[in-house]
């Protein structure tokens, strides 16, 4: 494994691990789901660019896209739930509340 392959993996588990520490905040966890996504859009990247199939040129696009509507779709939830609540503490979220 190179040392390229060896950063963008730590990179993806910090991420990971942010995720699991830093749960209290909405976009926290947020920032910590986009560092992951772009080491998996470097991963698929680096193995669409070793491998010969032309194929694999489409996964880091489609992986784009998915990001993007992740991105979107975290950031309304953020400002619905900042404009409902007032924070962005996951604790003060009543789930369960119809």
């Amino acid at each position: 494994m190179t040392q390229a392959s060896t950063n963008i993996l730590l990179a993806f588990f910090f991420s990971l691990l942010g995720t699991l520490i830093f749960r209290s905040h909405l976009m926290s966890t947020l920032l910590c789901l986009e560092g992951m996504m772009l080491t998996l859009f470097i991963m698929s990247t680096m193995t669409a660019l070793n491998s010969q199939s032309t194929v694999m040129y489409t996964i880091p696009i489609v992986m784009l896209v998915f990001a993007a509507c992740e991105a979107a779709i975290g950031l309304a939830l953020l400002a619905m739930i900042s404009n409902t609540y007032g924070t962005d503490y996951v604790q003060n979220l009543n789930l369960l509340q119809c």
